[in-house]
Formats: structure tokens, C-alpha cells, sequence
């Protein structure tokens, strides 16, 4: 029998939670303003960092790929979901569900990667201050962020056929919110074992081997700051640093509870919820940690805000 035709045939079912249609009414507006205030938020970002001559800087370049991907992430899912939770159709094409888990996992894959840059830039940084600007050069940027996006997409292009092919038996009803890597493996009618150890292998890659990576970097970034004798240069360092590590704590959580566990251990209600914390929360957060902990950015707002307003007066 051939499994992927039988797949291919119709639409997958989003059931979410479509047994308690008051909560959905409740998570579509929380979801709707949590999604309109990310939007805002990380375009703000990406305009301020490129607008301020000041953050051209590798910090703020690395800092935009964060907001974008942060963009990409959320609209690549949300407006689905909100379609979704708006009305009785819950359906979505087989084609896009594949582009949605593609996207997913390549752009999920490719911030823990970015998020682990980010922390070598802060290293250099704190670590080897007067050797920044030539260690941290445009050309080694773009690679790092090249290769971090090239890793993100081969993890997808690997993952998503593997995770769709899966034979269901004619099953279509995905009990989640979004067609997500875990939801789509509890719904096969074979054993999954050898697709969940390939997941595991790959999340190692992803996921884990850079945060040992940022881990290892923030052990020296301490040791550092604990030889700096002036408290205004260690609180510099923390407020930059503290930034990161928040955004790092919030993301790395969420990823490495649900996809070191994609198949049936985890709660499915558990599960939805997690994935809606790393899906808008998470990206909703993003720029207000970078803004209220980061006075350069705050600065750099006020200077646009106020150049703005000095041209409308002249003219």
C-alpha cells in the first residue's frame, strides 16, 4: 500500500481545543493582540538597528537576524491558528501543513543555532574586548549566520518528509493547535521508534550542542566579569549579557522539554500549551527584554523618536 498517496489525499484536521470553544474564544484574542504587539515589537528593532548608525554594530546585526526570525517564526503559524480558533472550519491542505512544519523546525532550528552565535559574540566581547572588532568582522558574521541558517533548513528538509511520510491509517485529526513535529508522530499507526531516535540524534545537534556551547561561553564570560574592578563596566556587562540569557532561558526551556520528547510521553495539553509559550510568548518577549535591559537601544529610540519630531517642526 502506498502510504504517502494515502496521506496526500485530503486535509489534515487542527482539533486544538475545539472541546472547550470558550477557551478557544479566550486564547484568540489573548493570541490576536500577543501577535499584533510581536509584529510591532521586533519590526521596531529591525528598524532601530539599522536606522542608528550607533548599533552597526555586530551585537545589533546579530540581534536583527533575531527579530526577523522572530517575524518569520510567528507569522509562519499564527495567522493560520487564528483562522482557526475564529471559526468551525479547522481544516488545513496537506501542502500546508508540510510548509508549516518546514518552517517550523527550520526556523526553530535555525534561532538555537543563531542564539549560540549570539552568546560567541558576547564571549569576544567581555572575553577579548580589544580584539572585538577584528575577531567580529562582517565576514565572519555572515558566515555564522549563513551556516546557521543553512543547519536549520538541512534539520527541516531531514525531519519534515520523515515526520509527513509517516503512515496514519487514515487518520487526519491532529490534536493540536498547529501541525507540529510531536502532534504528527502520536498520530501514526506504526511504530515510531526509529523516526523518534532520529529527532533525538538531530535535537542533540540543534539544540543541545549549542547550549553546551552557550553555557561554556557564559562560564568564561563570568570569570571575566569577577576580574573587572569597576562596578559600573560589571554592570554593563550583565545588562548585555542578562539580556541574552533571558531570551536564551525562555527559548531553550520550551524546545528542549517538547522535542527531546516528540512522541506520546509527553501531555497533549501540556504540549499545546508549550508550543503556544515558544510560538508567541516567546517572541512577544524578545523585545521588551532587549529594550528595558539595554540602554543603547532605549537611547537609540529616543534619538529617532525625537529626530522625527524635530523634522515635523521644521516642516
Amino acid at each position: 500500500m502506498d502510504w504517502t498517496n494515502e496521506s496526500t489525499q485530503g486535509n489534515f484536521i487542527l482539533l486544538g481545543f475545539s472541546d472547550r470553544p470558550h477557551l478557544e474564544r479566550i486564547l484568540f484574542v489573548v493570541i490576536l493582540i500577543a501577535y499584533l504587539l510581536t509584529l510591532v515589537g521586533n519590526t521596531t528593532i529591525i528598524l532601530v538597528s539599522r536606522l542608528d548608525p550607533k548599533l552597526h554594530t555586530p551585537m545589533y546585526f546579530f540581534l536583527t537576524h533575531l527579530s526577523f526570525l522572530d517575524l518569520s517564526f510567528t507569522t509562519s503559524s499564527i495567522p493560520q491558528l487564528l483562522y482557526n480558533l475564529n471559526g468551525h472550519d479547522k481544516t488545513i491542505s496537506y501542502t500546508g501543513c508540510a510548509i508549516q512544519l518546514f518552517l517550523f523546525l527550520g526556523l526553530g532550528g535555525v534561532e538555537c543555532l543563531l542564539l549560540a552565535v549570539m552568546a560567541y559574540d558576547r564571549f569576544v566581547a567581555v572575553c577579548k574586548p580589544l580584539h572585538y572588532m577584528v575577531i567580529m568582522n562582517p565576514q565572519l558574521c555572515l558566515g555564522l549566520v549563513s551556516i546557521a541558517w543553512g543547519c536549520g533548513v538541512v534539520n527541516s528538509l531531514i525531519m519534515s518528509p520523515m515526520t509527513l511520510w509517516l503512515p496514519r491509517c487514515g487518520y487526519y485529526k491532529v490534536d493540536h493547535f498547529l501541525c507540529e513535529m510531536p502532534a504528527l508522530i502520536r498520530m501514526a499507526c506504526v511504530n515510531t521508534a526509529a523516526v523518534e531516535g532520529i529527532a533525538f540524534i538531530l535535537a542533540v545537534g540543534i539544540v543541545l550542542s549549542p547550549l553546551v556551547f552557550i553555557l561554556v561561553s557564559y562560564g568564561y564570560i563570568v570569570r571575566a566579569v569577577l576580574i573587572i574592578q569597576s562596578s559600573s563596566g560589571r554592570h554593563k556587562v550583565f545588562n548585555t549579557c542578562g539580556s541574552h540569557l533571558t531570551v536564551v532561558s525562555l527559548f531553550y526551556g520550551n524546545i528542549i522539554y517538547m522535542y527531546m520528547q516528540p512522541g506520546t510521553s509527553s501531555s497533549k495539553d501540556q504540549g499545546k500549551f508549550l508550543t503556544l509559550f515558544y510560538n508567541i510568548v516567546t517572541p512577544l518577549l524578545n523585545p521588551l527584554i532587549y529594550t528595558l535591559r539595554n540602554k543603547e537601544v532605549k537611547g537609540a529610540l529616543r534619538r529617532l523618536v525625537l529626530g522625527n519630531l524635530g523634522l515635523k517642526k521644521r516642516v
